[in-house]
């Protein structure tokens, strides 16, 4: 990105993952770098990697007056990334709701929060990037509250992305397919998971977090300054495939052993 070296970027979820990829992307190309994560120690930890100019904060997504001091305590900003979120399995008809809701806190109502918090101190010219998912557009079998929560926040960001373009920013997602980070580790540990996510993806690999970076700095550079409420499916052709079944994975793992 050109004239970043003053841009102030804010990754929420910033500690690991897609979030800390996102991070260290955006600090290579000049940002001043705020992580932010429920976990604050290693948020601290990974501003301890990226240098003396970058800032750790604690957040809580699900809490607005968590989210408001972390936007307060930055300022004007140029660049917010969210990247919280979780996910359960269970079938519609056996889930609690409040297992339900746990999902729905984090993935939509706290998207909705940092949306709303971020958008009052980006200034002009701006980008907030959310990061959604393949199951914001394909269902699975037990992943009732995921897909919904990110089906959600495709609307949401196209939304947000008409209300705040008249001040000059952009809001736009992105949506990746099965990347190896510490939320996918659960599944990934399932046998056959993995497999079936690559075997439905067209070019035959789960992502890294590195590929997802590139797209948010694709995102947040002047190169998509006439792009808004685009939510960008970077999965490597796994939507244009089958979902995987993951929830049939989990209960052949549950089978007593004969």
């Amino acid at each position: 990105m050109n004239n970043s070296s003053e841009r102030i970027a804010v990754i929420v979820g910033g500690a690991s993952g897609i979030g800390w990829a996102s991070a260290q992307a955006l600090a290579s190309e000049g940002c001043r770098v705020t992580i932010a994560d429920r976990n604050a120690d290693g948020a601290r930890e990974r501003v301890a990697e990226l240098g003396p100019a970058h800032t750790a904060h604690a957040v809580d997504v699900t809490d607005e007056d968590s989210v408001a001091r972390l936007f307060d305590a930055v300022g004007p900003l140029d660049i917010a990334v969210n990247c919280a979120g979780f996910s359960n399995v269970g079938l519609i008809t056996d889930m609690p709701a409040e297992d339900f809701r746990a999902v729905i806190d984090v993935c939509l109502n706290g998207a909705f929060i940092v949306t709303k918090h971020a958008g009052r101190h980006l200034r002009r010219g701006g980008s907030l990037v959310q990061i959604s998912s393949l199951n914001g557009r394909q269902p699975a079998v037990g992943m009732s509250a995921y897909c919904a929560a990110k089906a959600g926040l495709s609307m949401l960001t196209q939304v947000a992305a008409l209300e705040m373009g008249p001040r000059g920013i952009r809001v736009n997602a992105v949506a990746p397919g099965f990347v190896h980070t510490p939320l996918t580790a659960a599944a990934a540990s399932v046998p056959g998971v993995v497999e079936d996510y690559v075997g439905n993806t067209a070019l035959g690999r789960a992502g890294t977090p590195e590929d997802i970076a590139s797209a948010v700095v694709y995102l947040c550079s002047p190169g998509t300054s006439w792009m808004t409420g685009e939510v960008l499916d970077l999965n490597g052709g796994a939507h244009l495939l089958r979902y995987p079944d993951v929830m049939g994975h989990v209960m052949k793992l549950m089978e007593p052993s004969s």
